[in-house]
This record gives structure tokens, sequence and C-alpha cells, in this order.
């Protein structure tokens, strides 16, 4: 299984756990949107979530695959929003662990199943889902074209890809730590036409391509400037200030790119 060591602490539910006491909150009595600020981990939060999901059409009969879950807050959503039922991978299992635990929190472990797997090996049967969503996971992963062939294979003819990436650009390498990497040997950006021609390469027909750099930076931008609250990602990501402003500095500066995507997969 691919490792990810930057993600695994082994402390994020301890982590959330304090933040959400010393927000206030009663875990006994817990709804989703008491965990909206801290449980997005990409670019834009939870705002970044509910456009990509506007943009598929999911109805409570939608099979979906929240593909590199993390703590869960994308499958979350959708799980609350559009009574659908939800399959949640990731390699991390600190994460998978504290997802668990979040869904059952919120009252969601019925519609919610959580997978500790590859995403370049999936343990499902070709066709299983009708939509699978992927935020901020393919920087993590080398071998792209694996990774888009596992999401064509367990996707249905004409199945539904939506992606929320950070790529690379022309104008330098971005300033590390940042979210999805310490260092640059964690890291695998592409330019976005290379990611393009990938995701076609793996079966699937481009339907959206959204440049939200522009966005993306301003938004950063806001929520650095935000005064200091409990919940947040910095309640269980390392450092998370240094590599958010890493990060918009190089979304400001066009080191890097936010790309928003829908893609259908065509016949095997």
């Amino acid at each position: 299984m691919t490792s990810h060591s930057q993600y695994a602490t082994g402390a994020s539910r301890t982590d959330i756990e304090k933040a959400l006491i010393a927000a206030g909150k009663d875990l006994h009595s817990l709804v989703p949107a008491d965990l909206a600020p801290l449980e997005d981990f990409h670019t834009m939060g939870r705002l970044a979530t509910s456009q990509l999901v506007a943009l598929t059409g999911l109805s409570p009969q939608s099979r979906v695959l929240d593909l590199g879950s993390g703590i869960g807050g994308t499958a979350r959503y959708i799980a609350d929003r559009h009574e659908c039922h939800v399959t949640a991978v990731d390699a991390t299992e600190d994460y998978c662990g504290t997802a668990r635990w979040l869904n059952d929190l919120v009252g969601l472990n019925d519609r919610i199943s959580v997978h500790h797997a590859d995403a370049t090996a999936l343990p499902f049967a070709d066709d299983t889902f009708q939509v699978v969503f992927t935020q901020h996971v393919q920087m993590n992963v080398a071998d792209k074209f694996r990774l888009y062939s596992e999401a064509h294979r367990v996707l249905g003819n004409g199945g539904v890809l939506a992606l929320w990436d950070i790529t690379a650009d022309a104008h330098g390498d971005p300033r590390y730590p940042l979210p999805w990497a310490d260092h640059a040997r964690q890291s695998h950006l592409v330019t976005s036409d290379g990611l393009r021609s990938t995701i076609q390469e793996a079966g699937f027909a481009i339907h959206t391509w959204n440049d939200l750099t522009e966005q993306a930076s301003t938004v950063m931008q806001a929520l650095l400037a935000l005064p200091p609250n409990p919940l947040g990602l910095h309640a269980f990501v390392p450092h998370f200030a240094e590599k958010a402003r890493n990060l918009t500095e190089a979304l400001a500066d066009g080191r890097v790119r936010a790309i928003q995507g829908i893609a259908r997969a065509k016949p095997s």
C-alpha cells in the first residue's frame, strides 16, 4: 500500500476531540454541521466540496465512492445532504479510524462505510459505483494512470469522476511544506494539461475543466486572515499554518493551479 507518512500522526482523533471540547461542543449531541470547519482537508474547504458535489446531480439512490477520503468530510457532507450511501477509502489508517468515530458521533454510520485501502488497487468489483469523488489525492500518487484506471474500473459506463486538485505550473516549484507534502519527494505534481491527458488516457471523456486558481487564492487569503478558532485543520494537521501559507503564496503567484473537473467513464 502507498505510504503517506506525512498524514499518519496517530493522534487525529485525540486532537479533534480536544478541539471540539475547546470550542464548547457537546460530543453527545453533535450534528454534521458542527464538523464543517475542520473536516474538509483540501483547498477552499467546505466551499470547494459543495461546489464540486453540486456538479454531479446526486440522488439518494446514487452509489458514491469518496476516494482518498481523509477524515471523511466529503463523505459525511454527501451522506447528510443527499441521503445516499457513501463508500470512503483512505490509505492512512489513523484517518480511517477517526472518520468512523466522527461518523458515529453525528449519526451517519448507517450511510457511510470506511475502508483502509490503496487508491491504486481498490478492493471493489467492476461497475460498483456511479460517482467517484477525488479531492487533493493525485498529488501524492506517482502512478496517476493507475489511479484513474482504477476509478474507471469501479465506475459503470457513463459514471462520473469528480475531482478537485492542485497542479503544477511553469512559474517554478512551490515552497514546502505544503498540506499534502512535507517535502518535494512526497509530492507528485503534474501540469493541468498533463493531468487532463492522463485522465483521458484512463478511459474518461472530460466534461468540465475549470481553473479556479484565482478564486482559491482569494478564499485561502481570507481564511488565513480569520481570527483564531479551536476548530480547523490546524487541530490535527501538524504545522498547518505554515503549510497553508505556502499553498496560498503558490496559488497567488501562479506556481500551482487549482483545478475542478468532471469526467465521464467511456466503455472499456
